[in-house]
């Protein structure tokens, strides 16, 4: 179905047109990479806290075994991606902007790859509440696979409290390099759409969306195909929108299909929309349906700089180096390692860290493939950043109050609407670095929020420590005033007296018979 026969225009605000650099990595299809010597599986991906391992080292372990749970409200279980033995928990470098390290149970892999006992498909009758299906989701491992690795669980949760409308599945996949959710929905597209349903079993909804780009005529194809014989097409309508970056931001989805813009500081929970990537959606599915817990996904691995680009179905917990092997090995025109799009992905200075749940794709780029810049020129005020920008900010007076520092401007102009894109870096003649100034921005402005918050739990503290103190004084006061009262009474004064004397006889007649007691 056509966006156009939707609530939408079909009319993104915003966005540039950014050649895909797809079809490199799609010619092959998925493969398998070969089960590395170790898999390093970290104790924090995503945001959550730190898990709280369950293993130790020399333990024989299972594929779909817990490895670590807990993290608080937003942790998820770590499974263990394959059977074999724990070497060690130790700190390893991770590709997380959160974090440069992190522990990570080493697990050696048996060559087995035995199951866990303990795997079964769940009995959702015996889910009591909201709380129940967001712990069973925690439980197996269940976080966002489109990149921002969000808790699923909580997510269902919070759109349960609400009340859902929609649920809409992302299969936009519009940053360039990345094709994995492309592949997924081409190979498994019976699973993509099982999937969808079962998250509308999950939160009650009443409809799912399942939208992917224009360009995207294959996987349409076998979702068209997988839809008729699941013969759902009451429930679940296949949504094509523009191949224009970036369209698969959850928000612009939600305005594309239904008309609605999710307001400042909002959810798209809070209008009656869920937003799950498709291979979210597989692994909810997988879960319900077998018992499975998320122990690995598909990973693209291209760039001018890798010699045989492809998609990899991968356990996580596997370095990137033995992706990058799989593949071919570097090329000599290997110039920088990205994790990520190429629009939002993560710079690394090296290959040594593991693929996690928010590995979607791994660029090797060549010097040509990477936008290089001079010194950034002065803004010369063109508008470009704001006609481009799909939030409807005004990105130049960003620039300008962020580098003038002034917070309070920063706030009202919507900084923290900006969805770091990067539309603005790419359309701006000065090649000033706006995206990044932006994200400095924000962690300079919450740590100030953070700190003015304690510098006011601090001084609540304290006045609330003063008034204690007064009114201990005050106590005190009174209570001296009125034993001064006591003693002032013309009675109080006589019978004070009267106690003193006999105090002094009685001591004087002790003296007397100690004396007559000498010899």
């Amino acid at each position: 179905m056509s966006i156009d026969a939707l609530a939408g225009d079909g009319r993104l605000v915003g966005g540039v047109a950014i050649e895909a650099r797809k079809r490199q990595s799609t010619a092959r299809g998925v493969l398998a990479l070969p089960m590395p010597a170790q898999l390093w599986l970290p104790l924090a991906d995503g945001p959550g806290g730190m898990l709280e391992p369950q293993v130790g080292a020399g333990d024989r372990v299972w594929r779909g075994q817990p490895l670590a749970t807990g993290g608080g409200a937003l942790g998820v279980t770590l499974h263990a991606s394959t059977s074999g033995r724990v070497r060690e928990i130790v700190e390893r470098p991770v590709a997380d902007p959160r974090r440069s390290t992190a522990p990570c149970v080493i697990v050696e892999p048996d060559g087995d790859d035995r199951a866990w006992s303990g795997l079964a498909p769940p009995d959702p009758a015996q889910w009591r509440d909201d709380a129940d299906i967001a712990r069973a989701l925690a439980g197996a491992g269940l976080a966002g696979l489109g990149g921002a690795v969000y808790p699923t669980g909580a997510k269902v949760a919070a759109g349960r409290v609400r009340g859902l409308r929609s649920v809409i599945l992302n299969g936009a996949e519009c940053e360039p390099y990345i094709s994995c959710d492309d592949l997924l929905m081409r190979n498994h597209a019976d699973e993509v759409l099982a999937g969808a349903l079962a998250l509308l079993a999950l939160t009650g909804a009443e409809r799912a969306y399942v939208a992917l780009e224009d360009d995207k005529v294959d996987a349409l194809a076998a979702l068209e195909a997988a839809l008729v014989g699941l013969d759902a097409a009451d429930r679940i309508t296949l949504v094509t929108v523009p191949t224009i970056y970036p369209t698969g931001g959850e928000r612009q989805l939600i305005q594309l299909i239904t008309g609605e813009e999710v307001p400042s500081g909002g959810f798209p929970v809070d209008l009656g929309h869920l937003v799950q990537n498709v291979a979210t959606a597989v692994a909810v599915y997988r879960f319900l349906e077998r018992g499975e817990p998320l122990t690995g996904r598909i990973t693209t691995v291209t760039g001018g700089g890798v010699a045989e680009p492809a998609n990899l179905r991968v356990p996580l917990g596997a370095p990137v180096t033995a992706l990058v092997d799989a593949c071919g090995g570097y090329t000599d025109a290997a110039w920088r390692l990205i994790v990520g799009g190429g629009m939002t992905g993560l710079a690394m200075a090296h290959d040594d860290f593991p693929v996690t749940r928010a590995t979607n794709c791994v660029i090797v780029a060549a010097r040509d493939e990477v936008r290089t810049t001079d010194d950034a020129l002065p803004c010369i005020r063109c508008g470009d950043c704001s006609r481009a920008c799909p939030a409807t900010l005004m990105p130049q007076l960003l620039h300008w109050s962020a580098a003038r520092n002034e917070t309070a401007t920063l706030q009202t102009l919507g900084l923290f609407d900006c969805i770091e894109c990067g539309c603005c870096d790419v359309v701006c003649p000065s090649h000033i670095p706006l995206t990044e100034q932006f994200r400095t921005a924000k962690r300079q402005l919450r740590q100030a929020n953070a700190d003015r918050q304690r510098a006011e739990h601090a001084r609540a503290r304290h006045e609330a420590r003063d008034a204690r103190l007064e009114r201990r004084t005050r106590e005190q006061e009174a209570a001296l005033a009125e034993r001064r009262a006591e003693v002032q009474r013309p009675e109080a004064s006589g019978e004070a007296i009267a106690d003193i004397m006999a105090r002094v006889r009685r001591r004087r007649s002790k003296n007397d018979a100690n004396r007559d007691a000498d010899p």
